[in-house]
């Protein structure tokens, strides 16, 4: 199993440009594993972690709903924001700058085979990420993703996540709000939940917070609970 994982910091990407950078280097790790089966060789899958920010752009999961965009075409060129149907699982977010979008690219034959067990990882690495900037933050019950007070009725998502996985190699990922500019958040129903209100680091400490900073204890708990090598 290869442990090791190849680290990628984008900065801000056109969406359509970096899922196609990400379409890529996913097909790219499924033409080895296929390779592997059909000709019994044991060349090592790759692993990718990504980071990027995205401007202005509304994402629609494969199970989505279209009505929970409140912007119509006009709109979003007022807005200056694009707005994508895309194959992850989950409803319709967005993405912009201030957010560090995390995509992992792992083929999870090399950690665990538990796309559940993937999911909480994730999240786990969030939570310990806000903890160290002295905001709790913990899982609302029944969503992915992660919350700031969950178990009150101030209950407000400060990640949301999404995910494709084909024969275990995982593409998408999450969208941590560090200095976002959450008004955007207001022109959506953000994966589906109306009554819930949406925060980031810069609001829940009232100032903004360093990129670099967050990127690199993130990147740090991410390595640890996974139990890979980052290079």
């Amino acid at each position: 199993m290869n442990k090791v994982v190849q680290f990628q910091d984008w900065g801000l990407v056109d969406y359509q440009e970096a899922w196609d950078r990400q379409e890529s280097i996913f097909k790219g790790v499924l033409d080895i594993k296929h390779d592997n089966r059909v000709n019994a060789t044991t060349t090592d899958t790759p692993n990718y972690l990504i980071f990027t920010a995205h401007p202005h752009v509304y994402t629609l999961g494969k199970s989505g709903h279209e009505e929970y965009l409140l912007l119509d075409e006009k709109g979003l060129e007022e807005k200056e924001a694009k707005f994508y149907k895309i194959n992850r699982g989950g409803d319709i977010t967005y993405h912009g700058p201030g957010q560090i979008v995390g995509y992992p690219i792992l083929d999870l034959d090399n950690f665990f085979t538990d796309i559940h067990l993937y999911l909480r990882t994730l999240e786990e690495a969030i939570i310990l990420t806000c903890a160290d900037y002295g905001v709790p933050a913990g899982r609302y019950p029944g969503f992915t993703g992660v919350w700031i007070e969950p178990d009150k009725p101030t209950a407000r998502k400060i990640c949301a996540m999404g995910v494709r996985a084909s024969r275990w190699v995982t593409m998408h990922g999450f969208a941590f709000n560090v200095n976002t500019d959450l008004d955007y958040f207001n022109n959506i129903i953000p994966c589906g939940i109306d009554d819930k209100d949406v925060t980031s680091l810069k609001r829940e400490l009232g100032q903004e917070v360093d990129m670099d900073d967050v990127k690199e204890k993130l990147r740090g708990h991410i390595a640890r609970l996974f139990e890979m090598s980052i290079i």
